[in-house]
């Protein structure tokens, strides 16, 4: 019998079955994604993410003769990655370089980074291991027709509408299907869902040695990406609290850093619950993502009341009373407390039960999962 390998295979069934010639990564795509993941950590900052660079190239030759640093600095620049930004004393006669700056475009790219680190790792733990493996299948096709994302459910490919693209893409004499050629059956879902998720950004966020910080902003940008992609009618919002609590930006997360804070989780659950009562949805839920202890309230006063020795009764108090009011407006409070000191355990206990949410008491690497696992299974439970 004679050798198939690395050869064409044409079974005379209206197939032709091609070699696979891998595609070499360019040496821009190669730095790309380590510096994408340098930016997260450096919380947008670019030329301390350069100087990360730099220091890694000495240990790891990232960089060639070829291909320098320089190259890839003004390739993110002609990309469309990064732009200069001119510091407004020099006005237009200045001679002097600008700030590097990210632009919408990158912005964009960290999200969908995050995604496919999170996303990545949860289809690669297989269907059995996954309690969600129909989300993302509406209720109902609306009959309408769009390319393949990633993400979706292979189960919505329209075959028939596919194999013509492959067909008018790559000609009938060398049929080939490649996922630009694929077409899902657009659905939607009759009920829509509401989120709010709280970050902590006090300052024991970044105690002890541990970045909790980072894998909080990733999670946060991956969920944006994820209800954006399969969930469009869906809205989430962002909030952070530290001694007060405020609303940000999706454009704001990869810039989201941790300040000298206390843990005003109060202020973060009446500013969420705020937000979700002006949503017309009746479907509502919070998550929030700590590492400690509320340790902060404000006074009638106007003045803040601040304890960080264990746990403050009258703090604690008023933690429960929140969560009993966001039970009494049918929103679900999920806690992730990435800590597990025993005294933090009880109070975590307390706040579920008033609440009648649910708790995750998790440590960082699996954070990403829980939490994309958990919203699939309560929009699918509540809808």
């Amino acid at each position: 019998m004679k050798s198939i390998k690395n050869r064409d295979l044409n079974f005379g069934k209206g197939f032709i079955f091609s070699r696979h010639i891998p595609q070499e990564i360019s040496p821009f795509d190669r730095v790309f994604e380590i510096f994408k993941e340098l930016l997260t950590h450096t919380s947008g900052d670019i030329e301390e993410a350069f100087d990360w660079l730099d220091t890694l190239d000495k240990e790891y030759n990232i960089f060639t003769d070829e291909y320098t640093l320089a190259d890839f600095e003004e390739d993110l620049k002609k990309r469309g990655y990064i732009k200069e930004e001119k510091d407004p004393e020099e006005g237009n006669t200045g001679n002097g370089k600008g700030k590097n700056i990210l632009t919408a475009k990158l912005e964009s790219a960290l999200r969908e980074y995050a995604l496919d680190q999170i996303f990545g790792k949860l289809k690669k733990s297989g269907i059995g291991n996954h309690r969600t493996s129909k989300t993302g299948v509406g209720d109902e096709r609306d009959g309408d027709n769009r390319s393949f994302q990633f993400g979706d459910d292979l189960s919505a490919v329209n075959m028939t509408e596919s194999l013509k693209n492959a067909q008018i893409n790559n000609g009938i004499g060398d049929l080939r299907m490649t996922e630009d050629d694929l077409i899902v059956e657009e659905t939607r879902h009759k009920a829509q869902m509401s989120t709010v998720l709280m970050i902590d950004i006090s300052h024991s966020m970044i105690l002890y040695g541990e970045d909790r910080i980072t894998p909080a902003k990733k999670v946060a940008m991956a969920l944006v990406e994820l209800i954006k992609r399969k969930y469009p009618k869906d809205s989430i919002d962002i909030i952070v609290f530290g001694n007060e609590a405020w609303p940000i930006k999706v454009k704001d997360l990869p810039y989201l850093k941790v300040g000298p804070y206390h843990t005003n989780t109060v202020a973060g659950l009446e500013l969420a619950m705020d937000i979700l009562r002006r949503k017309r949805n009746t479907n509502k839920q919070i998550f929030m993502i700590t590492d400690g202890k509320p340790s902060c309230v404000r006074l009638p006063s106007g003045e803040f009341y601040m304890n960080s020795n264990g746990l403050d009764e009258m703090i604690v108090g008023q933690c429960l009373n929140k969560a009993a009011q966001a039970r009494k407006l049918n929103i679900p409070i999920t806690t992730f407390m990435i800590a597990q000191d025993p005294y933090l355990r009880r109070f975590v206990e307390l706040f579920t039960a008033q609440n009648q949410g649910k708790a995750f008491l998790t440590g960082l690497s699996g954070l990403g999962q829980m939490i994309f696992e958990d919203y699939e299974k309560n929009r699918i439970k509540r809808i």
